[in-house]
């Protein structure tokens, strides 16, 4: 692989040709892998299931919107409108979780590696461990983000002005981290060591747990919506400009005092990142709707899509990291197997 100019140069290597398309008929906003089955996060109601033969079916999840879906590999959780928390698996079987008493609309889902979930209704979050024990929390202020850490039981609860982060199975009063301004992703760095928020301002916002010393990264000409760890935890991939902006977490002090590393410039925006599960690559939505493969090391390209439609709005790899799903915002979608 070498270094390209850019994916409008009739040099740069493609695998367009490779990619599969895929007639899931509906906006995406988000995709997950359940083995090598993809699974398509549809803005209303549905989701809908691909495998690398263009097998596709469609699954009812909610009597509505779908807000929010996370994944563990194993099932895909969603929440909606009507209020409800709903997981789907690999054979396509779905399983209400919980409906909230007052059918407020579900925000946000998180899940953690031992079977938990957590799910957020306007101030309140909520954690149900492996064991079915349920319990909750009310945060200052409608809750922006939710977030387990890696390492024990420990929710990120992120809402204006901060993050509170709660032990679900602790007596001991939850810690806050201090910041001003409204908060509304979050994100905990694979080593367990380093807590990042995407902001409502172009900006992110970071804390060193071990001291809680803050860490300010900013300079977006848009708000960061994708954020993505490369392997190992080694950098922070992130939308929000013309490049991808990826920022070093190699040291104890992770991103302060350095600058981060700008990537695969275009002409568009970047909309979503997502960051191979083995590999120093990542691939990259823009706004025009490309697609490109990027290699962390030197930002060599490969295109995979071009520009054409609607922005990337869904983004990610199975977990062996041989196949990439992409989703428009104009309904189109397509897989490639690497």
């Amino acid at each position: 692989m070498k270094q390209f100019d850019s994916p409008d140069s009739a040099s740069i290597a493609s695998i367009t040709d490779r990619v599969l398309q895929l007639a899931v008929g509906m906006p995406a906003i988000s995709v997950h892998f359940l083995g090598d089955t993809a699974v398509f996060v549809g803005t209303e109601e549905n989701v809908v299931l691909a495998n690398h033969a263009a097998e596709i079916s469609t699954v009812a999840l909610h009597g509505g919107a779908i807000l929010c879906a996370a994944s563990d590999g194993a099932r895909v959780v969603t929440g909606g409108d009507d209020g409800k928390v709903v997981a789907l698996n690999g054979k396509g079987e779905t399983s209400l979780l919980a409906t909230d008493a007052k059918r407020r609309w579900i925000d946000n889902v998180a899940l953690h590696a031992d079977g938990a979930v957590a799910w957020s209704a306007g101030k309140t979050a909520f954690v149900r461990s492996g064991r079915n024990e349920e319990k909750s929390f009310d945060a200052p202020t409608t809750v922006g983000g939710l977030a387990f850490a890696p390492k024990g039981l420990r929710l990120a609860v992120a809402h204006y002005n901060g993050v509170t982060l709660w032990f679900p199975n602790m007596a001991a009063k939850p810690e806050f981290l201090e910041w001003a301004g409204s908060h509304l992703s979050v994100t905990f760095s694979p080593d367990n060591k380093f807590l990042v928020t995407g902001m409502h301002e172009p900006a992110l916002h970071g804390w060193r747990l071990a001291d809680n010393r803050h860490m300010r990264m900013s300079g977006y000409p848009g708000r960061v919506r994708s954020m993505s760890w490369s392997v190992g935890g080694k950098g922070l991939a992130t939308s929000g400009a013309d490049s991808v902006i990826v920022w070093p977490f190699t040291s104890k002090d992770g991103p302060m005092g350095k600058e981060p590393a700008m990537l695969a410039p275009l002409q568009a925006r970047v909309s979503m990142v997502a960051c191979h599960p083995k590999q120093d690559i990542m691939a990259v939505g823009y706004g025009d709707g490309t697609v490109l493969m990027v290699r962390l090391e030197d930002g060599a390209e490969i295109l995979v899509r071009r520009n054409v439609g609607g922005a990337v709005s869904a983004l990610a790899w199975n977990a062996r990291g041989t196949l990439l799903a992409f989703g428009t915002e104009d309904g189109d979608a397509g897989m490639v197997e690497l």
